[in-house]
């Protein structure tokens, strides 16, 4: 992908992991339509659904507790794209540690049988939910550390709120997703069509 801004894959997987923890487990709106976050007995099928098992090594025992962890972990992560959205990198970086406090994120060399060695970032506690924080938490830190805090955006489309990483050349995504880039335009084809009209 010439040209392209790359995290390190695996700082890039974990914003992605980040991105569909907030996106799927924090309320909001969502192209278009009011987005209700999962709760009770329906959070940790929604943790499942947004973080499959192939994505993480750490072990999964998913229970409501652990449910719940991670969901007000995605409130936190939420709040530090919005940050950076808002240009207020101090409250982005405050809230980033608070997470890696939170979670006792701790970096560590780590490999699969057969694979190279690999830096991760689990907590001290290596339960599913703390490890996920404190991974999460450290993409974040070394995106609103590092030079590329703009990459971390949240969707402009009227009734969205949802968050995205940018990873495209010239930085202009402004949208979660090619919808809401499409409902945009199609918004305000109609308000042109209709002041001329």
């Amino acid at each position: 992908m010439t040209g392209q801004v790359m995290f390190d894959s695996h700082v890039a997987v974990l914003l992605d992991q980040a991105v569909a923890l907030v996106n799927t487990l924090t309320d909001g709106e969502a192209h278009g339509r009011a987005h209700p976050a999962p709760r009770g007995a329906d959070l940790p099928a929604a943790v499942e659904a947004a973080v499959p098992r192939a994505a993480s090594s750490l072990p999964r025992t998913m229970d409501a507790a652990e449910a719940e962890y991670l969901a007000a972990a995605a409130g936190r992560m939420r709040a530090v794209f919005q940050a950076v959205q808002d240009g207020d990198l101090d409250t982005a970086a405050t809230t980033v540690n608070g997470l890696l406090r939170l979670s006792g994120a701790r970096p560590h060399l780590d490999r699969r049988e057969g694979e190279p060695w690999q830096l991760h970032f689990h907590g001290a506690d290596e339960t599913f939910a703390v490890g996920s924080t404190a991974s999460c938490a450290t993409a974040l830190a070394l995106a609103v550390g590092g030079s590329l805090a703009g990459r971390l955006g949240v969707c402009r489309a009227g009734r969205c709120d949802r968050v995205y990483v940018d990873t495209s050349r010239n930085a202009a995504r402004q949208f979660c997703s090619t919808a809401c880039q499409n409902r945009t335009k199609a918004a305000a084809f109609r308000a042109r069509k209709g002041a001329t009209g």
